[in-house]
């Protein structure tokens, strides 16, 4: 992310940052993102990486990618990978310093052992259900367990038996000794360690105990050298028992933990569960299905970097939780294709269009330019002959008030081309036109300085004989309403029913492009004239069978500033 270096823009990360520079708490500036690998990365995560990253950069730094891999349970090798990935992609390069809490499982069992040699954590017996009870509320203090004074020697015995094996799960817990009546509910004796026997996708069997996020954390930072831990506001009220673990650990360099506020985007599915339900259900193909708001559903869809490092820019960084339009989304990959992508033909819902008095036997190519607001990229050839494919939207047999583009008698210009007036049309037995006759003028070619006669419609076309079949995928946001029940519940309704935007997805499969997108490899990103930006899938989209999802429309309801 580019951090404005003008003082007065300079949000209050980079004021306290300054700080601690001036005043010689920090020499060197190390930041982190620590996802945990329980899922996709989605836009939120992308402010987090793209905060922490540009902070290295500014401050000529140090960046790691690390993964909080402490609850196997729901961890994956996928969800490492696909995080790798798409951090490298948002930040533009490929990262390092990439590491692992499980790196550190000895080192935090040993500084637990610290913790209970200090009288500073003890084994508790309690159930889970049991140590809620014994928390207590934020009106009334918690109350001691009974096993809260073991001796010293008793509590290391046990861990090390909790962590030989020789209990089952759930039977014993380690938990830090600080103050079961303190006004912060996160430092009434929080769980450390827990028994769990699971297969972890970096240690394997190794271990059935791991530990608790509140403890590993803080850990991971410290080891790490990190300078400044930041992260999202509901980790506030967990920024004492961070700064707890680490001054009883004994670190001698201290990270400091700053928070910012969470990104908000309205009518999105963000949470992890429910993505994980519509990819068990279904519903969607994957978790980089384009619909979702995942980084790598964004990437197929065929978002940049660039668009979504824009997009957390005009998000700023603050402590007050706001929604953010999706349209600003949207705005800013429309502001990041516009001068780049090729414009092309795209012949969406075709019909074709014969040019009865064009030579049959005649193909003409004509020049094109690939973009017209951007010179540099030049031109291409087209070809033209007496058969085309056009939007069936753009002929009506019987015309509403103020249309014009084809219907009988009426006169358009074909983009690039020429003006042709329609003299006919054919239907099938149910009244569905599958034929549009015309005739042409042959001095109104573009290009060619026509001053004459002027019409109002102008219409684009693909030709026939070279026209490339491909599929289009037309995407829409997968919620269409943030309405009161979206919010409490989710896309899931309590009766299993779902809250989709049942326009989410509209395939197109016989859809007719201009014979230069037959060359398209997935990725590529182009601009279907008057439909939109579109991108070759990169899941399905082959030589053989073309593939195109809609990036963006080309119409916004988003102004900056306003």
């Amino acid at each position: 992310m580019d951090i404005e270096t003008d003082h007065v823009s300079k949000n209050f990360i980079e004021r306290e940052i300054d700080k601690d520079l001036e005043n010689g708490t920090y020499q060197n500036i190390i930041t982190r993102f620590p996802p945990e690998p329980n899922g996709y990365l989605h836009i939120g995560h992308a402010k987090s990486i793209l905060l922490n990253h540009g902070f290295s950069k500014k401050y000529h730094g140090t960046f790691h990618l690390r993964f909080d891999d402490t609850n196997p349970q729901k961890e994956k090798i996928e969800f490492v990978q696909s995080m790798l990935e798409d951090v490298n992609w948002l930040c533009g390069e490929k990262i390092e310093n990439v590491f692992y809490a499980s790196d550190y499982f000895e080192q935090m069992y040993e500084l637990a052992v610290k913790l209970i040699e200090k009288g500073k954590a003890y084994v508790c017996d309690l159930t889970a259900d049991q140590i809620r009870e014994y928390r207590g509320t934020l009106t009334e203090p918690g109350k001691n367990s009974p096993y809260r004074e073991r001796s010293i020697k008793e509590n290391l015995d046990l861990f090390r038996r909790m962590k030989e094996g020789e209990f089952p799960d759930g039977a014993k817990s380690l938990r830090a000794k600080i103050d079961m009546s303190a006004g912060n509910i996160n430092m009434r004796d929080p769980i450390i360690y827990r028994i769990a026997r699971m297969t972890h996708h970096n240690t394997g069997d190794r271990w059935c105990i791991y530990p608790m996020y509140d403890f590993a954390h803080p850990l991971e930072d410290a080891i790490e050298g990190i300078s400044h831990s930041l992260c999202t506001m509901e980790f506030e009220d967990h920024r004492p028992l961070y700064e707890w673990f680490v001054n009883e650990c004994g670190f001698e360099t201290k990270p400091r933990q700053i928070e910012f506020a969470k990104l908000y985007l309205t009518n999105v599915i963000t949470g992890k569960r429910y993505i994980r339900k519509l990819v068990e259900d279904g519903i969607v193909d994957g978790w980089d299905d384009p619909r979702l708001v995942s980084v790598a559903a964004l990437r197929r869809r065929g978002f940049t970097p660039g668009s979504i490092r824009k997009f957390i820019e005009l998000t700023g960084i603050s402590k007050a939780n706001s929604s953010v339009d999706y349209a600003m989304l949207e705005y800013c990959i429309r502001e990041d294709l516009k001068m780049t992508c090729p414009r092309m033909a795209a012949v969406l819902d075709p019909v074709k269009l014969v040019i009865t008095n064009y030579d049959e036997n005649k193909t003409e190519y004509l020049e094109v330019a690939n973009n017209q607001e951007n010179e540099e990229m030049g031109s291409r050839k087209v070809p033209f002959s007496r058969e085309l494919y056009i939007e069936r939207e753009d002929f009506k047999a019987e015309p509403p008030k103020k249309y014009f583009r084809l219907y009988p008698g009426n006169e358009v210009r074909l983009m690039n081309a020429y003006f042709v007036t329609c003299t006919d049309y054919k239907t099938d037995a149910e009244g569905n036109v599958t034929e549009v006759y015309c005739t042409y003028d042959p001095e109104t070619k573009s290009g060619t300085g026509f001053t004459g006669r002027k019409v109002k419609g102008t219409i684009h076309w693909t030709e026939a004989k070279t026209a490339v079949r491909a599929e289009v995928r037309l995407y829409e946001n997968i919620v269409d309403t943030e309405s009161e029940e979206f919010k409490k519940q989710g896309i899931y309704n309590e009766d299993g029913s779902v809250n989709l935007n049942e326009n989410s997805l509209i395939i197109r499969k016989d859809c007719c492009l201009e014979p230069a997108l037959a060359k398209a490899k997935p990725g590529d990103k182009f601009q279907f004239l008057r439909s939109g930006f579109f991108c070759a899938d990169s899941k399905d989209s082959t030589k053989e069978h073309l593939v195109f999802n809609r990036v963006v429309s080309l119409k916004s309801s988003y102004r900056p500033g306003v």
